[in-house]
């Protein structure tokens, strides 16, 4: 027996273009798409009926970016995969794409395997994973091929975190070599960490303690350094690029010299950088270590770049890099040493929400809205038009949005598990109402109606950029 949902009376917005349209939905996909009101959707029959008058009916968002559970410096992400999906959900987010991680002197099946495990069966919205890439050898490198075909086709390197996650640029020039061969995307956390090391112990030795030399020794320079570095590295190997949380000016004028050239380089920013800056980190009484994440904060004359790159596709896509820890026993493990403050925010479930506001403040359009958090995530990494888009034979990932209601961000009402929100006391004006996941009511008018084990993990096709 089929299940059909009409969604009536909205206005459909794509990143290609914007409709009054009632939606049908039928066994978990996009069913037809027709004008309000025309002949073919007043024939429509439907075991429910939502009604989307005055509402947005959007894309689920997809989320690129996140670290459920990740292991950091003595601790874990607070967030569960359970926890984690389901604050997404409550956000408008039906689509995260994780990282597992391979550790030093594994291979990379194991560490996607430990990943499978924590997601598998405790996921409310679907998932897909990238592979970090710590180990950089003859094996792991055959092993990338076998992932691609699995659907894992992205591959993560740093080039900050040394003895931890870094990889030297033979290295990386391997991997990318790799990736071009068996069309793996290579994501790069791009800051020169060699040199990072040598700022930190020199800060510290100084007695400079507090979260805000983070931001400090964190330097613009050596994010700019690392991105055109990782941008000459790709071209050596011929290889598409994809730049991770870029927060600085420096590094955004990289990249677009990069695509001025017609290369295949591309980047990712996240709402931090958009709507925070070191004032936050300097706050006081270690009132900073909630904003301490890498790349780090950066002054607030650097979003102007951000907000710029977005409009002229410099920049194309904004995840979040989600990936919390708390205040009280976490970020706690920094007093008196920022370099031993967890890096991460939390911000899974205000991503729609904030970027909403930048329509509302001027600096996207509602189109692009939805290209950089739900369409060019989706066709970066190899999930489009299943995800990412409200087309027949489409997922039914789709959120009723109200674009007038007015909330205020607080701790005190969001569902990720973690005690403090960056963007406590934010008022923002527009809020998700109703959140479809394949056909499925997940978040029914602001309360919650799915379940954990809805979410199935979503093989991926190579970066569809590039085809």
């Amino acid at each position: 027996m089929s299940n059909r949902t009409l969604i009536r009376g909205g206005l459909v917005l794509t990143a290609a273009d914007e409709t009054h349209a009632d939606v049908l939905v039928e066994d978990g996909r996009v069913a037809a798409l027709a004008a309000h009101g025309s002949t073919a959707a007043e024939s429509w029959t439907a075991d429910r009926t939502i009604d989307a008058t005055g509402k947005y009916v959007i894309p689920g968002g997809v989320d690129a970016h996140t670290h459920m559970e990740l292991p950091f410096g003595g601790t874990f992400a607070s967030d569960t995969f359970e926890t984690g999906t389901r604050a997404a959900a409550w956000g408008g987010t039906t689509t995260i794409v994780d990282f597992a991680v391979q550790t030093k002197g594994q291979t990379l099946r194991e560490g996607l395997d430990a990943w499978y495990a924590k997601a598998d069966g405790n996921c409310a919205i679907d998932y897909g994973f990238h592979m970090i890439l710590s180990d950089v050898n003859e094996s792991s490198l055959k092993e990338m091929d076998l992932l691609v075909e699995e659907g894992v086709t992205s591959f993560k390197l740093f080039m900050a975190y040394p003895g931890v996650f870094y990889s030297d640029d033979g290295q990386i020039l391997r991997a990318m070599q790799r990736g071009t061969a068996n069309g793996g995307l290579i994501m790069m956390h791009a800051e020169n960490g060699i040199a990072i090391d040598v700022l930190v112990e020199q800060a510290l030795a100084r007695g400079e303690t507090d979260p805000r030399y983070h931001g400090e020794v964190r330097k613009v320079l050596l994010e700019a350094e690392a991105t055109h570095r990782a941008v000459q590295l790709a071209r050596v190997a011929g290889a598409p690029l994809y730049v991770v949380h870029v927060s600085a000016e420096e590094a955004v004028a990289e990249l677009a010299a990069a695509r001025d050239k017609g290369l295949p380089v591309f980047g990712e920013t996240c709402p931090q950088y958009l709507f925070l800056s070191t004032d936050n980190l300097a706050e006081p009484d270690f009132e900073g270590a909630k904003y301490v994440c890498s790349t780090p904060l950066r002054p607030k004359e650097h979003q102007a770049a951000l907000w710029r790159g977005l409009r002229t596709d410099d920049l194309q896509v904004v995840s979040t890099d989600h990936c919390p820890f708390c205040f009280s026993g976490q970020k706690d493990l920094g007093r008196g040493d920022f370099s031993k403050i967890p890096n991460g925010l939390p911000g899974v479930e205000n991503r729609m929400d904030l970027l909403h506001q930048a329509v509302i403040d001027g600096h996207i359009s509602r189109r692009r809205w939805i290209e950089i958090a739900c369409a060019a995530p989706a066709r970066m990494f190899g999930l489009y038009p299943k995800k990412g888009t409200i087309a027949p034979g489409a997922d039914a990932d789709i959120v009723v949005y109200d674009p007038h209601a007015e909330q205020v961000l607080s701790a005190e009402t969001h569902h990720m598990n973690v005690d403090y929100s960056a963007y406590e006391g934010k008022r923002i004006t527009g809020r998700v109402e109703t959140v479809l996941s394949r056909g499925e009511v997940v978040v029914d008018g602001r309360e919650f109606t799915g379940r954990v084990g809805h979410g199935v993990f979503t093989p991926r096709s190579t970066c569809q950029y590039l085809n």
